[in-house]
């Protein structure tokens, strides 16, 4: 596995678990921790599209 491979798991493992923090923040909290959950998943969809646009770069 190349450095370019290692980004590209990272970022759908990233996507995944993003997308997983956002549905428990929707369907699972209907508290203020919901809120939160969403905003993690939010900052997760982030970093992931900052390791796609390191693919090639790095």
């Amino acid at each position: 596995m190349n450095k370019n491979t290692v980004l590209a798991w990272a970022t759908l493992i990233m996507i995944l678990v993003g997308l997983g923090l956002i549905a428990l923040g929707a369907f699972r909290y209907d508290e203020v921790a919901g809120y939160g959950f969403a905003a993690v998943g939010v900052g997760f969809f982030a970093i992931a599209w900052v390791f796609n646009a390191l693919k090639g770069r790095v």
